[in-house]
């Protein structure tokens, strides 16, 4: 059976992000994800995860200035000395709160003629990453997103995504199918999964197309569980998605799958 991790950045909205801990333990999560980390010291998300018995599964490194609307600085240039301080920050926190993956946002893309430019600059920031990551045993994250939800996006495809992991040629460098994303962007998951699965590295859900519960929508998660699992994945199953309504009672999805 699939692990699956409660995503606090957008479960459980009726709570202030702290007592966010205790509602994911009490709905029998055993691991948390969220977006970033840097608004409380890493000792107080620590305690959290301690007094509740979770664990750390996944976060962002800093994405430049979100409220402005940039959605990470790794392919920007000129950015390159903020992502790499923001980058050692994350693995501060890591290494406090345990988790073994950090995912790095790309960033927006202008305009298609600065793609080449925006590329090297990529390679550059992720090579960076990548080694100060294998340091402390940390792997790397990147994540294709749908324009849809995010427009101008530096990656959208999970094949693209791929060939940078290739092109980078760290160990420590992995692919994170959120499987809303690759529905939006190109569908066909399961070919998809079972043909880049050595280059996954986490795996995110939640109902397409509105991103609600997974059992709101077009995908056939019972059918994709069974599949990772075959595929033998042990990583943790991110639930990034928005209730619907109350997060509790919508999680009958979950309690149904470790009911089977």
């Amino acid at each position: 059976m699939p692990r699956f991790a409660a995503n606090l950045s957008m479960l459980y909205p009726q709570y202030g992000f702290l007592e966010r801990f205790a509602a994911a333990s009490a709905d029998g999560f055993e691991a948390v994800e969220y977006l970033f980390p840097y608004d409380y010291s890493a000792q107080e998300l620590k305690q959290r995860l301690s007094d509740n018995g979770l664990v750390q599964a996944l976060f962002n490194a800093p994405p430049g200035d979100w409220a402005a609307g940039e959605r990470g600085t790794v392919s920007l240039p000129g950015r390159e000395r903020e992502f790499r301080g923001g980058f050692d920050r994350a693995l501060e926190y890591a290494a406090v709160l345990g988790n073994s993956r950090i995912h790095v946002m790309a960033g927006l893309l202008p305009s298609e003629s600065d793609r080449a430019r925006h590329h090297g600059i990529y390679l550059e920031n992720l090579a960076y990453a990548t080694t100060e990551a294998a340091k402390v045993g940390v792997t790397v994250l990147l994540e294709p997103i749908n324009t849809r939800d995010m427009p101008g996006f530096f990656l959208n495809r999970q094949d693209q995504a791929q060939a940078i992991r290739k092109e980078v040629g760290a160990r420590n460098l992995k692919v994170q199918f959120d499987c809303y994303h690759c529905q939006i962007v190109e569908g066909d998951l399961a070919s998809k999964l079972r043909r880049d699965f050595e280059g996954i590295g986490h795996i995110q859900i939640a109902g397409v197309p509105d991103r609600h519960e997974p059992d709101l929508g077009e995908l056939n998660y019972p059918y994709l569980f069974e599949l990772v699992d075959q595929l033998g994945y042990d990583g943790w199953v991110g639930c990034e998605y928005r209730p619907k309504a109350d997060t509790s009672a919508g999680l009958q999805w979950l309690r149904d799958w470790k009911a089977r």
